[in-house]
Protein backbone atom coordinates (compact mmCIF):
# COMPACT_ATOMS: atom_id res chain seq x y z
CA UNK A 1 0.00 0.00 0.00
CA UNK A 2 2.63 2.54 0.98
CA UNK A 3 4.38 2.13 -2.71
CA UNK A 4 0.81 3.24 -4.75
CA UNK A 5 0.96 6.75 -2.05
CA UNK A 6 3.82 7.58 -3.30
CA UNK A 7 3.10 7.91 -6.91
CA UNK A 8 0.08 9.32 -6.06
CA UNK A 9 1.82 12.27 -3.48
CA UNK A 10 4.12 13.10 -6.26
CA UNK A 11 1.43 13.44 -8.64
CA UNK A 12 -0.30 15.69 -6.37
CA UNK A 13 2.50 18.00 -5.55
CA UNK A 14 3.17 17.78 -9.83
CA UNK A 15 -0.10 18.99 -10.48
CA UNK A 16 0.82 21.96 -8.36
CA UNK A 17 3.56 22.88 -10.80
CA UNK A 18 3.45 25.09 -13.71
CA UNK A 19 5.40 23.91 -16.41
CA UNK A 20 6.39 25.03 -19.69
CA UNK A 21 8.36 24.93 -23.11
CA UNK A 22 8.77 28.98 -23.15
CA UNK A 23 10.36 28.56 -26.80
CA UNK A 24 12.14 26.10 -28.90
CA UNK A 25 14.28 25.73 -32.15
CA UNK A 26 16.72 23.77 -33.42
CA UNK A 27 19.42 25.54 -31.99
CA UNK A 28 17.91 26.00 -28.36
CA UNK A 29 15.29 26.74 -25.95
CA UNK A 30 13.81 27.85 -22.53
CA UNK A 31 11.70 26.00 -20.01
CA UNK A 32 10.46 27.20 -16.99
CA UNK A 33 8.26 25.21 -14.26
CA UNK A 34 6.91 27.54 -11.09
CA UNK A 35 4.98 26.48 -7.77
CA UNK A 36 3.50 27.91 -4.95
CA UNK A 37 5.19 26.48 -1.76
CA UNK A 38 3.61 26.35 1.64
CA UNK A 39 6.62 27.08 3.30
CA UNK A 40 9.17 30.24 3.78
CA UNK A 41 11.75 31.29 1.00
CA UNK A 42 14.26 30.61 4.11
CA UNK A 43 13.03 26.87 4.58
CA UNK A 44 12.77 26.63 0.79
CA UNK A 45 16.53 27.44 0.33
CA UNK A 46 17.34 24.99 2.76
CA UNK A 47 15.58 22.25 1.12
CA UNK A 48 17.00 23.39 -1.80
CA UNK A 49 20.52 22.91 -0.54
CA UNK A 50 20.53 19.53 -0.30
CA UNK A 51 19.05 17.67 -3.58
CA UNK A 52 20.03 14.48 -2.07
CA UNK A 53 16.31 14.89 -0.17
CA UNK A 54 14.46 16.15 -3.48
CA UNK A 55 16.17 15.04 -6.87
CA UNK A 56 14.47 11.85 -8.33
CA UNK A 57 17.41 9.33 -8.35
CA UNK A 58 16.16 8.25 -11.79
CA UNK A 59 17.68 11.46 -13.40
CA UNK A 60 21.13 10.50 -11.97
CA UNK A 61 24.35 9.17 -13.01
CA UNK A 62 24.36 6.98 -9.96
CA UNK A 63 20.83 5.92 -9.59
CA UNK A 64 20.69 7.42 -5.78
CA UNK A 65 20.61 10.83 -5.26
CA UNK A 66 22.45 10.44 -2.02
CA UNK A 67 25.23 10.98 -4.20
CA UNK A 68 24.51 14.42 -5.18
CA UNK A 69 25.40 18.18 -3.49
CA UNK A 70 25.19 21.24 -4.00
CA UNK A 71 27.86 24.12 -2.32
CA UNK A 72 25.40 27.28 -2.58
CA UNK A 73 28.32 29.76 -2.97
CA UNK A 74 29.76 31.37 -7.03
CA UNK A 75 31.97 28.25 -8.36
CA UNK A 76 30.33 26.55 -6.01
CA UNK A 77 29.41 22.99 -8.07
CA UNK A 78 26.07 20.74 -8.39
CA UNK A 79 27.91 18.04 -8.17
CA UNK A 80 27.57 14.02 -7.86
CA UNK A 81 29.82 11.46 -6.79
CA UNK A 82 29.63 7.44 -6.22
CA UNK A 83 32.40 5.15 -6.02
CA UNK A 84 34.80 4.83 -9.51
CA UNK A 85 33.02 8.11 -10.85
CA UNK A 86 32.15 11.50 -10.69
CA UNK A 87 29.80 14.03 -12.77
CA UNK A 88 29.77 17.96 -12.30
CA UNK A 89 26.35 18.60 -13.36
CA UNK A 90 26.09 22.29 -12.71
CA UNK A 91 28.79 25.17 -11.62
CA UNK A 92 26.82 28.17 -9.04
CA UNK A 93 27.44 31.40 -10.83
CA UNK A 94 25.30 33.56 -9.21
CA UNK A 95 23.83 33.39 -5.23
CA UNK A 96 21.40 35.74 -3.29
CA UNK A 97 20.67 33.90 -0.05
CA UNK A 98 16.97 32.57 -0.20
CA UNK A 99 16.21 34.60 -3.48
CA UNK A 100 17.93 33.45 -6.16
CA UNK A 101 20.29 30.88 -7.49
CA UNK A 102 21.79 30.61 -10.66
CA UNK A 103 23.71 27.98 -12.43
CA UNK A 104 25.82 27.19 -15.85
CA UNK A 105 25.56 23.76 -17.47
CA UNK A 106 24.32 21.09 -19.43
CA UNK A 107 22.60 18.09 -17.70
CA UNK A 108 22.34 14.77 -18.13
CA UNK A 109 22.62 13.49 -21.70
CA UNK A 110 22.82 17.41 -22.68
CA UNK A 111 26.68 17.10 -21.48
CA UNK A 112 27.78 15.28 -24.30
CA UNK A 113 26.81 17.69 -27.03
CA UNK A 114 28.09 21.11 -28.20
CA UNK A 115 25.59 22.90 -25.80
CA UNK A 116 25.32 25.46 -22.63
CA UNK A 117 23.13 26.28 -20.33
CA UNK A 118 21.58 28.67 -17.36
CA UNK A 119 19.77 27.54 -14.66
CA UNK A 120 18.13 30.43 -12.44
CA UNK A 121 16.16 29.43 -9.43
CA UNK A 122 14.25 32.32 -7.83
CA UNK A 123 12.20 31.90 -4.60
CA UNK A 124 9.74 35.43 -3.85
CA UNK A 125 7.40 35.94 -0.66
CA UNK A 126 3.83 34.93 -1.92
CA UNK A 127 0.79 34.96 -0.16
CA UNK A 128 0.60 31.46 1.04
CA UNK A 129 4.16 30.53 1.14
CA UNK A 130 7.02 30.81 -1.66
CA UNK A 131 6.69 31.28 -5.21
CA UNK A 132 9.33 29.18 -6.68
CA UNK A 133 10.13 29.73 -10.67
CA UNK A 134 13.00 27.78 -12.38
CA UNK A 135 14.02 28.36 -15.85
CA UNK A 136 16.56 26.76 -17.94
CA UNK A 137 17.96 28.01 -20.97
CA UNK A 138 19.92 25.71 -23.67
CA UNK A 139 21.53 26.73 -26.86
CA UNK A 140 24.08 24.63 -28.84
CA UNK A 141 24.17 22.08 -31.42
CA UNK A 142 22.89 19.32 -30.45
CA UNK A 143 21.74 16.10 -33.03
CA UNK A 144 18.11 16.19 -35.01
CA UNK A 145 17.95 20.22 -32.76
CA UNK A 146 17.51 20.79 -29.48
CA UNK A 147 13.62 21.60 -29.58
CA UNK A 148 12.93 18.11 -30.13
CA UNK A 149 14.04 17.31 -26.38
CA UNK A 150 12.59 20.49 -25.25
CA UNK A 151 9.82 18.53 -23.70
CA UNK A 152 11.63 15.96 -22.02
CA UNK A 153 13.64 18.49 -20.27
CA UNK A 154 10.68 20.60 -19.42
CA UNK A 155 9.07 17.31 -17.91
CA UNK A 156 12.18 15.99 -16.01
CA UNK A 157 12.94 19.50 -14.30
CA UNK A 158 8.91 20.28 -13.48
CA UNK A 159 9.16 16.86 -11.69
CA UNK A 160 12.24 17.96 -9.62
CA UNK A 161 10.20 21.70 -8.80
CA UNK A 162 7.71 19.50 -7.36
CA UNK A 163 9.68 16.99 -5.53
CA UNK A 164 11.84 20.06 -3.88
CA UNK A 165 8.64 21.49 -3.12
CA UNK A 166 6.86 18.59 -1.39
CA UNK A 167 10.44 18.32 0.70
CA UNK A 168 10.70 22.00 1.61
CA UNK A 169 6.84 21.58 2.62
CA UNK A 170 7.77 18.37 4.90
CA UNK A 171 10.63 20.36 6.99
Amino acid sequence: MRYLLLPAALALHLSSVEAKVVSAASSGFEVASEAVVQASPERVWAALAVPATWWNPAHSWSGDAANLSLDLKSGGCFCERWAGGAAEHMRVTYVQHAKTLRMAGALGPLQAHGVAGAMTITLEPAATGTRLTLRYVVGGSFPGGLDRVAPAVDGVLAEQVGCLKATAEKR
